[in-house]
């Protein structure tokens, strides 16, 4: 398979600006051509050492078809569907707990895919959907997966991933998840790999379990180190949290600055919508 996503698409995923991303790529091509390296098809035995490299490429395609980085269209469900179907051939090739990690993460989030937009193709959040639109089926193959992974107790970033999206999709409402189960996964993954993203998305969850004020403070002090300034998802966290409270002026300023800098065009309608909401109300 070839690797068809666009450098800004790499950076979007990577938290990196568009031109560090261009430059890797032109010194790592640079590299491999002055060093004559070729390719070659890896041994049995280098496979292992090849993983993270497998697994992480694997999920940035799904992560582009699940959630397009912008366009007209929330997913492309081409691109999810190829990652899921390279993640079970990997499975099958390398059965470690990651790799089914991996595979569990994914087919746990696809799962949703019908819930996730309106028939119009406006975006739905999570706590919105219409759980009868999941797919049991999927989240019954990755909750045993994800299980299998870690009984291992060689639990790695994509088998806690997979177990803190298990959670939502054995909850039968949001307000019935086991938040505090959630919070406790995502203590093991920031302190595991440590990431601004994980941060963010361990501050929503706090946020739903200690309540709004709790989340908001967790959210500012990301924002504040500078950390997601240009991530849309933060500002529309910190929005949708200070629309909670109450804070309609800083709500709606945080909604702005989402909308600018998003690209997906579900998600502009969303953010729009929401800043009409708060001008009626």
């Amino acid at each position: 398979m070839k690797c068809v996503a666009s450098p800004l698409k790499r950076s979007r995923a990577f938290l990196t600006a568009a031109p560090t991303i261009a430059k890797r790529i032109v010194r790592a091509k640079a590299k491999i051509r002055d060093a004559r390296i070729p390719y070659e098809v890896p041994s049995e035995a280098d496979l292992p050492r090849r993983l993270d490299s497998a697994l992480q490429v694997i999920y940035l395609v799904f992560t582009e078809g699940y959630s397009a980085s912008s366009g007209a269209s929330l997913a492309r469900a081409d691109l999810s569907g190829e990652a899921i179907r390279l993640g079970r051939l990997l499975v099958e090739l390398l059965p470690q707990p990651e790799a089914r990690g991996l595979l569990a993460l994914m087919l746990l989030q696809e799962s949703r895919r019908n819930a996730r937009s309106s028939p119009e193709g406006e975006l739905v959040l999570l706590g919105d959907q219409d759980r009868s639109l999941w797919d049991r089926a999927l989240i019954a193959e990755g909750v045993a997966l994800v299980e299998s992974a870690l009984a291992s107790r060689r639990v790695g970033p994509y088998s806690l991933q997979a177990a803190i999206a298990a959670v939502h999709a054995e909850a039968p409402s949001a307000a019935a998840t086991d938040w505090s189960q959630i919070v406790g996964l995502y203590d093991v993954l920031l302190r595991d790999s440590p990431s601004p993203v994980v941060e963010l998305n361990r501050a929503v969850a706090v946020a739903m379990r200690d309540g709004a004020l709790a989340g908001l403070t967790l959210v500012d002090a990301i924002l504040a180190r500078g950390l997601l300034d240009d991530y849309y998802l933060a500002h529309s966290a910190r929005a949708d949290l200070c629309r909670r409270l109450g804070k309609t002026a800083e709500a709606r300023a945080a909604y702005e600055k989402a909308l600018r800098l998003a690209r997906q065009e579900p998600a502009r309608r969303f953010l729009a919508r929401r800043l009409e909401e708060l001008a009626e109300s």
